[in-house]
């Protein structure tokens, strides 16, 4: 019979500390509107065994990560590649990778040593916890639709363009029918709370959580992000304030809510995992010349719209200085990156995150995928359509970050922040991808 665990702690770090997600802007933690939270879901059948662990935060890097694994394989017995750590990837909570923004690069800032460590050894108890505390248990997996047309969020880079709509549900409950824990995938940025905060939040996955447990009080939720590397809620949402963060939570909330409410349970299911490294490529960005050229040509043109639209409140005309303005940080880091390499400075993102790794588990049919770094819609899209399952999870930013978005080769026609910023090499995502649906067939 399957035996399950739920566990959470939360992760909501000290008052100082430097908030990621906004690299550009510097802020530094003075509080916490809501806790930050790490939640782990163990399941166990057979003599075969998998722990799924979720962080409220930004990135966490490879190397944290192998540091957990070694840990619990050690201290708890589960073997370390039978181990998933993904994050929801909120734009408001402390740092736990390396960086790519220039500023902080040429400034030396560091990850917090101290609370990287607390993760660490929190996370290791955490799983260790939910093993030593698991019961008698069955499982359950579905699927609700709540996209742009419930004015959540959708593509980022192009309105109306590629989208996954899936709010996708793992969820395990005890012999007494109680539900005692869920974990929920979307994929949609974090970042209704922008860089006017200063404080922590989970941001949306805060309210979502809420609405869940509100609507099964005992159950713990954790949550991990889909391929939203191009996904946000730019083009759908009606503001950027806690009010419209708890507006798209809570609908999604209810989505997941609508999953367990026709679930059907399993309570004997096989479980099986696998993994693979992939070596990462990088691509070449040009000569400092060429570089210092497009960065002055993206910096008068966004010169140019703010000033005729920096203080507009149409949101049309506020797209277009807005985008003009990634634009022009990607290509500040693209020539950043250049000038880094010749004064032979460390770049964590890349050294610390390679090799790159893909990761798969069948839980009696539902097939879950761990991407390390952010990745492009079409990615999970084609994972889904691809892997041979009638039920397929895709978590990105699992088991570590990549130096730049996973993005599509289509992508760089348009350019933009999330293509420029990238250091990957164009065919990088489809190797990682293509490695993916190589190794999915040792779990069917």
């Amino acid at each position: 019979m399957l035996k399950a665990g739920m566990t959470r702690v939360e992760i909501t770090p000290p008052t100082g500390l430097e908030l990621a997600g906004y690299p550009h802007y510097p802020r530094y933690n003075t509080g916490a509107h809501d806790p930050l939270y790490a939640a782990c879901m163990y399941l166990e059948n057979g003599g075969n065994a998998v722990a799924m662990v979720t962080l409220d935060l930004l990135f966490f890097s490879k190397v944290h990560v192998a540091k957990v694994r070694e840990k619990v394989e050690k201290e708890y017995g589960i073997p370390k590649d039978h181990i998933m750590i993904s994050c929801s990837h909120t734009h408001s909570g402390p740092w736990a990778s390396g960086r790519l923004d220039i500023e902080s690069l040429e400034k030396g800032l560091k990850q917090p040593k101290e609370y990287v460590e607390f993760l660490i050894k929190t996370i290791t108890a955490l799983i260790g916890e939910a093993k030593n505390n698991c019961f008698d248990a069955s499982f359950a997996s579905g699927v609700e639709i709540c996209g742009a047309e419930s004015g959540v969020g959708g593509n980022r880079r192009i309105p109306g363009g590629p989208h996954d709509p899936l709010v996708s549900v793992m969820a395990v409950k005890d012999t007494s029918d109680k539900i005692r824990g869920a974990l929920v995938n979307y994929t949609l940025h974090p970042t209704f709370i922008h860089e006017w905060s200063n404080v922590c939040t989970a941001d949306y996955p805060c309210y979502l959580k809420m609405e869940m447990e509100e609507t099964y009080p005992g159950m713990l939720t954790g949550f991990a992000q889909g391929t939203s590397g191009n996904q946000s809620s730019r083009y759908y949402r009606q503001g950027e304030s806690y009010d419209e963060a708890e507006r798209v939570g809570r609908v999604l909330g209810k989505a997941a809510c609508r999953v367990l409410a026709k679930a059907e349970w399993k309570n004997d299911i096989e479980i099986k995992a696998t993994n693979a490294q992939v070596e990462v490529e990088l691509r070449n960005f040009g000569t400092e010349e060429e570089l210092r050229a497009q960065v002055a040509h993206d910096e008068a043109i966004y010169k140019d719209l703010y000033a005729k639209y920096g203080d507009s409140k149409n949101r049309d005309e506020y797209y277009l200085w807005q985008n003009a303005n990634l634009k022009l940080l990607g290509s500040e880091d693209q020539l950043g990156y250049i000038l880094m390499e010749k004064k032979g400075i460390k770049v964590e993102l890349l050294e610390e995150e390679v090799p790159a790794e893909v990761q798969v588990f069948n839980l009696g049919g539902t097939c879950v995928f761990g991407i390390q770094g952010e990745v492009f819609v079409e990615y999970g899209l084609w994972l889904k359509a691809m892997a041979g399952f009638g039920m397929v999870v895709v978590n990105e930013l699992s088991n570590g970050v990549l130096p730049g978005y996973l993005y599509t080769p289509e992508s760089l026609i348009t350019g933009g922040y999330e293509t420029d910023t990238s250091m990957l090499g164009e065919g990088f995502g489809k190797k990682m991808i293509d490695k993916a649906l190589e190794i999915v067939e040792k779990v069917k």
